[in-house]
C-alpha cells in the first residue's frame, strides 16, 4: 500500500479524551478512530492488525475441532428469561422491536447457542462437538477509560463445547488451556501471560482467566513464585496458599484479562432442554464449556506491553505490513529505485507499507515509528551508490544495509 492513498491521518498530539496507552497510540497512529465512550472504528491499519490476531485464534479453534457458526447479536428476550439472566445481567442492553417485542444486544452466546445445539443433539453418538464464532457483542459498561480493553461494542471469539460426561469436559478444557497458551505465543505475549484462577460462580469451584502483566491493567492477580499459578484478587482471600503447588509466595501484579473458559455444567442446557440418551437410553442434560477471547482487547494489550516513547512495536505476527519503506530525496533516481522494491516486494506477496509522500526525512521517521511496522527499509542517496537498502528492526537501535536482492 502506498502511503499517499492511505485515507487515515497521525495525530501529533495524544487525543485529549483518551486516557490509556493504547487507545492514545493507536488513536494517533491512525489505527482507531472513536466515535463515543467505549465505541471505536478501526481504519485500514487498524483491521488489518485485527483480521491478523482473529486469524490466529482462527486456526487454533479449528485445529481443536471447533466448527465455526456466527450467531445473531439480536436476542428474543425470552431466552434469556428462561436463564434468569433479563433481569440479573446489568450490562445487557435492551431494546423495543416491532410490536414492542423485548430483545437484547447479545454480550455473550449461550442463551442462543443452547437451543441451537437442542436441534444438532439427539443421542450419546452426536456428542462431543464444538461450535465457535467471531462476533461482536455489546455490554452497557459504566466505566470505558481503558481504550480496546473495556469498551461497549467489542469483537468476542467464544468457543462452546458439547459434551456426555465430566470427564469429556475436562480432558478439552486442558487442550483449550494449552491452545490459548498457543494464541498469545503468536500473539508476542506469551512471557507476560499467567493462568489465573478465578471464582466458577454457580457450576464450578474455579474458572480460569488468561491475565497479562501491565502497569495499567485494571485486574490485581497474585503469582505463585514456585509455579507462575495466579490467583485473581476476587478469590485471594479464600485462597492463602496455591491450589496446584501449595506454594504461600505470591507477587501482586496489575493485569488485563485477555480470555476466560469456564466448565458451565448443565447450567444452560436444563433450561432450554437439552439432553441426549445415553448407552442405555436413559435421557441425561448435556454438559457444557465456554472459552472466551477477545480480539480487540488482545491488540489494545499488545500496545500496552510493547511500545516505546516513540510509538506501537508491533509483533511481526500480527502487524499490518512486515515492511515500512520508506523513500528520502526528491531524485527521479531514488524514486525508481523504491518504487521497483515496492513493486519486487508486493510481486513476492510481502507487501510493504511504502512511504512515497513528498515531506521531510524527518517526518517520515517519526511516523514509522509511530505506526510501528516490525522492519524500516530506507532508500537514499547513500544506499543508491551501494545498490543496496538499509534495514532497521523498530525494536532496535542498529541499521545495517543490505543488497536488494537479499530482502525477503
Amino acid at each position: 500500500m502506498r502511503q499517499s492513498q492511505l485515507k487515515t491521518k497521525t495525530l501529533r498530539e495524544a487525543p485529549k479524551d483518551e486516557q490509556s496507552t493504547n487507545a492514545i497510540l493507536l488513536a494517533r497512529a491512525g489505527f482507531i478512530d472513536k466515535l463515543a465512550a467505549g465505541i471505536y472504528s478501526f481504519l485500514p491499519l487498524g483491521l488489518r492488525v485485527l483480521r491478523r490476531i482473529e486469524n490466529i485464534i482462527r486456526e487454533e479453534m479449528l485445529a481443536l475441532g471447533g466448527q465455526e457458526v456466527l450467531m445473531p447479536v439480536l436476542h428474543p428476550a425470552e431466552n434469556w428469561e428462561k436463564t434468569g439472566r433479563w433481569e440479573s445481567f446489568e450490562e445487557l442492553f435492551k431494546l423495543k422491536g416491532a410490536a414492542e417485542k423485548d430483545y437484547a444486544l447479545g454480550p455473550t452466546h449461550e442463551e442462543i447457542v443452547a437451543p441451537l445445539a437442542k436441534k444438532i443433539v439427539f443421542s450419546y453418538k452426536d456428542l462431543p462437538f464444538y461450535l465457535f464464532q467471531i462476533q461482536t457483542k455489546f455490554r452497557n459498561e459504566i466505566r470505558v477509560k481503558s481504550g480496546l480493553l473495556r469498551t461497549r461494542e467489542f469483537l468476542m471469539k467464544d468457543l462452546y463445547s458439547f459434551h456426555a460426561s465430566e470427564k469429556d469436559l475436562d480432558e478439552y478444557y486442558s487442550k483449550v488451556i494449552d491452545a490459548y497458551f498457543r494464541i498469545f505465543e503468536r500473539c508476542g505475549l506469551t512471557d507476560k501471560t499467567y493462568l489465573t484462577l478465578a471464582s466458577g460462580g454457580t457450576f464450578s469451584k474455579y474458572s480460569h482467566e488468561f491475565q497479562t502483566l501491565t502497569e495499567n491493567g485494571e485486574d490485581t492477580i497474585f503469582i505463585c513464585q514456585n509455579c507462575d499459578l495466579a490467583i485473581n484478587s476476587e478469590i485471594k482471600a479464600e485462597t492463602p496458599a496455591c491450589p496446584d503447588c501449595g506454594g504461600k509466595d505470591f507477587k501482586e501484579a496489575k493485569a488485563v484479562e485477555m480470555g476466560n473458559i469456564f466448565k458451565l455444567g448443565t447450567k444452560y442446557s436444563a433450561p432450554f432442554g437439552l439432553k441426549f440418551k445415553d448407552k442405555d437410553g436413559q435421557e441425561k442434560d448435556v454438559i457444557m464449556g465456554c472459552y472466551g477471547i477477545g480480539p480487540t482487547r488482545v491488540m489494545g494489550t499488545i500496545v500496552e506491553v510493547s511500545h516505546d516513547e516513540q510509538g506501537i512495536i508491533w509483533p511481526e505476527s500480527v502487524a499490518p505490513f512486515k515492511f515500512h519503506l520508506l523513500a528520502l530525496g526528491e531524485s527521479p533516481e531514488i524514486k525508481k529505485e523504491a518504487d521497483n522494491l515496492y513493486e519486487k516486494l508486493t510481486a513476492q506477496r510481502v507487501e510493504p507499507l511504502y512511504d512515497d509522500r513528498e515531506i521531510s526525512a524527518g517526518a517520515k521517521f517519526a511516523e514509522a515509528d509511530l505506526i510501528g511496522i516490525p522492519w524500516r527499509l530506507v532508500v537514499s542517496e547513500k544506499t543508491s551508490k551501494e545498490k543496496s537498502v538499509e534495514i532497521k528492526k523498530r525494536s532496535e537501535k542498529e541499521t545495517k544495509l543490505i543488497k536488494i536482492s537479499e530482502l525477503k
